[in-house]
Parts: C-alpha cells; sequence; structure tokens
C-alpha cells in the first residue's frame, strides 16, 4: 500500500462516553464489540471481521447495507499506531475500489476524564470531496450513537 498522496480534506468528532477508557478503546479493538457498533443499522457480521491490533497489522469487515438497495461494502486497511488504552490511528481503503492507492486517515484519541466518563476525539483524513465527507461524518456519529448505547457504563 503506498500513500501517494497527502491527505487534503477531512472532519473532526468530539464525543464523551459514559463509559472508562479501557471499555472504549476495547469497544475498537475487540472483534466481537467493534462488529456490534460498526455500521449503525448496518450489519457487521462477525464472521466477517479480522482485526490484528498492531502497528503494521490488518482489519477487515464486511458491511451488509439493507437501504436504498442491498449491498456489501468491504471495509479494509491497517493500524498504524496503538497505543493501549489511549490512542488508535488507522487507515480506511476505498471500499469501491481496493486497487485505489489512496486512503482516508482515521485517528481515534481517548482521554480519561477521571470520572467513569471518556472523551474521544475522532479525526478522519483524506481525499473524499466536501460532500462525501458531509456523509461520512453522519455515518460515524450514528455508528457513535450506537457505540454509546452499547458501552457498559461505570457506575
Amino acid at each position: 500500500m503506498s500513500d501517494t498522496a497527502a491527505p487534503t480534506e477531512g472532519f473532526t468528532l468530539t464525543r464523551v462516553f459514559d463509559a472508562p477508557r479501557e471499555l472504549v478503546f476495547r469497544a475498537w479493538t475487540d472483534p466481537a464489540q467493534f462488529a456490534a457498533w460498526f455500521g449503525a443499522t448496518s450489519r457487521v457480521p462477525l464472521e466477517t471481521l479480522s482485526m490484528d491490533v498492531r502497528p503494521g497489522g490488518a482489519w477487515r469487515a464486511i458491511m451488509h447495507v439493507d437501504q436504498p438497495e442491498p449491498m456489501e461494502l468491504l471495509f479494509h486497511g491497517d493500524f498504524r499506531e496503538v497505543v493501549e488504552p489511549e490512542r488508535l490511528v488507522l487507515t480506511l481503503k476505498n471500499p469501491a475500489d481496493a486497487d485505489d492507492p489512496k486512503v482516508e486517515l482515521v485517528t481515534v484519541v481517548l482521554k480519561d476524564l477521571g470520572d467513569g466518563r471518556t472523551e474521544m476525539q475522532f479525526e478522519q483524513l483524506g481525499h473524499l470531496g466536501a460532500e462525501e465527507y458531509v456523509r461520512t461524518r453522519h455515518g460515524w456519529s450514528a455508528f457513535f450513537d450506537v457505540l454509546a448505547e452499547g458501552l457498559p457504563t461505570a457506575g
């Protein structure tokens, strides 16, 4: 894989979860937990998901989308940084074109707020157009709503 051009566009999201940082990190790195929230209303069957959570390790997931028409989307990439339980950097390759050399770079920084809550700073940078980033941001927001509902709380 090569990054032929530096990322030029992107967005950031900040969310606070009512769960300890270790549990939020695990939701990103444990295949069963990731499959439960990634995709929101779409399905990611656990048997389609693999994660080698280490720098240079690969990940992949097949998302089954039912609306507006049934389709499967292959999401895949690699982990660039893994600092448990505070930081993940991973790539997202184009699900429509596995040979596309451009990747999206996702950075997740988890901050322990000290009261059983975790602040997540999420950033995606890459080569999508402005309208695609609006849709992508909306999608991640929906994913994080599902993540928040499924996390055990500290109390």
